[in-house]
């Protein structure tokens, strides 16, 4: 039997498979209007696609808590019954697949405010122009060079960012969702309160460990405390700056003991799984991709916590992702990429590793 397509219960929650769809923003939402941050048709064929394609749990992309969380103005949003109502479509389809619908709630702090990848490889929009916003951060640090430079959040607009998350979990799950995750890597505005690299402050929500995740802990309690206790909650983590790592950076940021000191209060707070990923925060970092590169952080969250973990980065080939869970280094493997050149890759990878493929009764013949 693969442990690959070996079933993982999560609360009430049972996944039918390890093969999960890591959250990938299509930037194909309407910019403003009246279906501004909706899901389109075009959200619901992809995610369709790859749900009939065997998947054992579908992450919608980052979606905004609030129109300037938005990563760019074509980005999803879940603050409005227009855009719930749209996301119910998508979970009764994935549902019927047999594929567990999750989403990711993120706000995308100083990185927000950009234009799609594909235009001007993601340049930043400046307030104003071309559906453009001011971005919002832990301290006033731009990004990188032609960033704006982002307002620093004061404490009333903290608590009311933490209001946003728990009324959009709440959405989520009027909307069908049966998982839901907290976005808190890849230079997004959790993950910025949490380095050092980008939180400058002096206040409560700065300086110390303590500090810095005071934030995120925050967005957990009020999350969690509004999601059923039957469903699950992960948490997505950039498990390191990778500054730290590099013995010539003398540059202080977020690294793997941080990681892990940070997953024993998330278990503690019901998050019941860390999506492990990495990098995002500082631009110029020194990262040497490799197939799994990534791997290693899960493990070792699985290996000193209690907390299950799921593993992403270069996953690709189907004994990789099955030697990954049957060696006990994580507990699922998110792909990304690989599921955008190959929708049907878990049904490609029950055939080769002797599983039973999941595919749609009106695909019968194949």
């Amino acid at each position: 039997m693969s442990a690959l397509f070996e079933p993982l219960a999560l609360r009430s929650v049972t996944v039918p498979n390890r093969v999960w769809m890591a959250p990938m923003c299509q930037y194909s939402a309407a910019p403003d209007g009246p279906d501004q941050g909706a899901p389109t048709d075009w959200h619901l064929a992809h995610l369709g696609a790859r749900a009939s394609g065997g998947l054992g749990l579908a992450l919608v992309e980052a979606t905004a808590v609030t129109p300037e969380g938005r990563i760019s103005p074509y980005d999803l949003g879940l603050w409005n019954d227009r855009q719930q109502e749209a996301f119910a479509r998508i979970t009764r389809f994935l549902s019927e697949q047999g594929t567990v619908p999750g989403i990711q709630l993120a706000h995308a702090g100083r990185k927000a405010s950009t234009e799609r990848t594909w235009v001007d490889r993601g340049a930043p929009l400046a307030p104003g122009h071309n559906h453009g916003w001011q971005p919002v951060g832990p301290s006033p640090l731009p990004f990188s060079d032609g960033h704006t430079t982002p307002d620093e959040l004061s404490h009333e607009r903290i608590a009311e960012l933490v209001r946003q998350f728990a009324d959009s979990a709440r959405r989520a799950y009027e909307a069908g969702f049966k998982v839901v995750e907290v976005h808190g890597a890849h230079g997004y505005l959790i993950n910025e309160f949490l380095s050092p690299f980008t939180n400058h402050r002096t206040d409560e929500y700065g300086g110390s460990f303590e500090g810095r995740t005071r934030f995120a802990l925050e967005v957990v309690d009020a999350v969690r405390a509004v999601w059923p206790d039957e469903l699950p909650l992960l948490f997505r983590i950039s498990a390191t700056d990778w500054l730290t790592e590099n013995s010539d950076d003398d540059r202080e940021g977020w690294a793997g003991d941080d990681t892990v000191r940070l997953a024993k209060e998330l278990l503690a707070r019901g998050v019941d799984l860390l999506d492990t990923s990495t990098g995002g925060n500082a631009p110029d970092a020194r990262i040497q991709p490799a197939p799994g590169f990534q791997v290693p952080f899960a493990e070792r969250v699985k290996k000193e916590t209690d907390l299950p973990v799921g593993a992403v980065g270069l996953i690709t080939e189907p004994r990789q992702a099955e030697e990954i869970i049957a060696s006990g280094r994580a507990d699922a493997v998110l792909l990304g990429r690989e599921l955008l050149r190959r929708p049907y890759w878990a049904n490609e990878a029950a055939v080769e590793l002797g599983a039973e493929p999941r595919r749609p009764i009106q695909y019968h013949r194949a």
